[in-house]
């Protein structure tokens, strides 16, 4: 089952990285893990930060999780951890869907001094549910499982036709032989009209 734990967006200074907004689903931890896996995680999520480079995209396994980073040109930085089944290209469009929208909202001149305490984002919470199901969120996906399901018809209808088409070689067959009955009938019917021709 794909499952994203957890959505964040960093400021990459040149020494370090600073959080501007996180988003965490730990439902799927046992009560007194959920701490300790928001940690763990924050802890990952800023170091990989750290050492990404600008305009750069990776994804970096991490025991049962992949952190899909993302740091732009201007050093905005969103992280999407995930277990390994996520789609790494709906983790990717999630994450510049959500700096997008950040950049938007809050201009390059409030990210070196922002905090998380006073940014307002409730996008953030609400796409990490809506991404939570990759065929819903994403266009492309729900193309694809569309065009999957759409693929498997059409094999079910070539079996369907194939299966048909031994019945039909057998009505081919069939025909054949008519038409050579057909054509024994019209020569035996011309021999017999033959006696009775008529003479001018």
């Amino acid at each position: 089952m794909v499952k994203l734990y957890a959505l964040h967006i960093l400021y990459k200074n040149l020494n370090s990285a600073v959080w501007l907004k996180t988003a965490y689903d730990v439902q799927s931890f046992g009560y007194f893990q959920r701490g300790t896996a928001q940690d763990t995680m924050a802890f990952a999520s800023k170091t990989i930060v750290e050492r990404t480079q600008s305009a750069t995209r990776q994804s970096v396994k991490e025991g049962d999780y992949i952190c899909h980073v993302y740091v732009r040109a201007d050093n905005l930085a969103g992280v999407v951890i995930s277990n390994h089944e996520y789609p790494h290209r709906v983790a990717h469009t999630l994450i510049t869907k959500v700096l997008d929208e950040f950049s938007a909202k809050y201009p390059p001149s409030t990210w070196a001094s922002a905090n998380e305490a006073n940014i307002d984002f409730p996008a953030l919470a609400a796409h990490l549910q809506k991404f939570q199901n990759p065929k819903e969120a994403d266009a492309l996906m729900k193309i694809q499982s569309e065009l999957d399901e759409t693929k498997i018809i059409l094999h079910n209808t070539i079996g369907a036709v194939l299966e048909r088409g031994e019945k039909l070689d057998d009505l081919i067959m069939k025909s054949e032989s008519l038409s050579y009955q057909s054509k024994a009938f019209y020569k035996t019917a011309r021999k017999t009209n033959s006696c009775c021709s008529y003479v001018g």
